[in-house]
């Protein structure tokens, strides 16, 4: 079985891209759904709207409810991978070792092959293509330069700018490898649908923000 944990943000659907035109075509999407929201591991802002994505890539999906505790959060992780046969995982690990080393480890430990098409890649390399080929809004921010105005905003090149200055001025992950933001893709090329929002809402606390997703649907490209 060929699965990628999928997250519905950016990375993990660009790495999922990638790997297949590597030859690795994902079968199953595995999807953490941690109830706390300061999971180390797990993407938690419109997870339940992964659905829409899977439906419309037309692949299998699982979602795993975790608590979403630190390292305990591994064991579900390591369990999920079992119990869905797992010979190929796909991960969208670009930076992170605390991540990739937690994965790499369920995997040696299981016999599962760990692909990471996006590791090491460069930053504006990762932007551009996301900017150019896919439509990708920002969920979530939680890091200094980022406000509430780049919440539902999608990464064009107006936005890439906007977080040169932000990396400029504070030193921020332009890829958001520091928690600094989140993001979640209305299409892509794999896509035979697209996603379309049709209500949300914004909730902020203090300088930390979350663009919901309230109802959305999958419309013809």
């Amino acid at each position: 079985m060929i699965a990628c944990l999928f997250s519905g943000g950016k990375d993990s659907t660009l790495a999922l891209h990638k790997a297949a035109s590597q030859g690795y075509r994902t079968e199953l999407l595995i999807t953490m759904r941690p109830e706390n929201d300061a999971s180390y591991m797990f993407h938690k802002p419109n997870i339940d709207s992964t659905a829409l994505q899977a439906q419309a890539m037309e692949i299998d999906q699982v979602l795993v409810d975790t608590k979403g505790e630190k390292e305990k959060e591994l064991a579900d992780l390591e369990k999920a991978f079992a119990d869905s046969k797992v010979d190929v995982l796909i991960t969208g690990a670009v930076a992170s070792n605390y991540q990739r080393r937690r994965i790499q480890a369920i995997c040696d430990r299981l016999g599962i092959k760990h692909v990471a098409p996006l590791w090491g890649i460069e930053p504006m390399e990762e932007l551009r293509e996301l900017a150019l080929h896919y439509d990708v809004i920002i969920t979530h921010v939680a890091a200094e330069g980022l406000d509430g105005s780049f919440l539902g905003a999608h990464i064009n090149d107006a936005i890439v700018e906007r977080l040169l200055s932000a990396n400029r001025r504070s030193g921020i992950s332009l890829i958001f490898e520091g928690g600094e933001a989140e993001s979640f893709v209305l299409d892509a090329p794999m896509f035979r649908k697209r996603i379309v929002i049709t209500k949300s809402h914004v909730e902020m606390h203090g300088s930390t923000g979350t663009y919901v997703i309230d109802e959305a649907s999958l419309v013809g490209k």
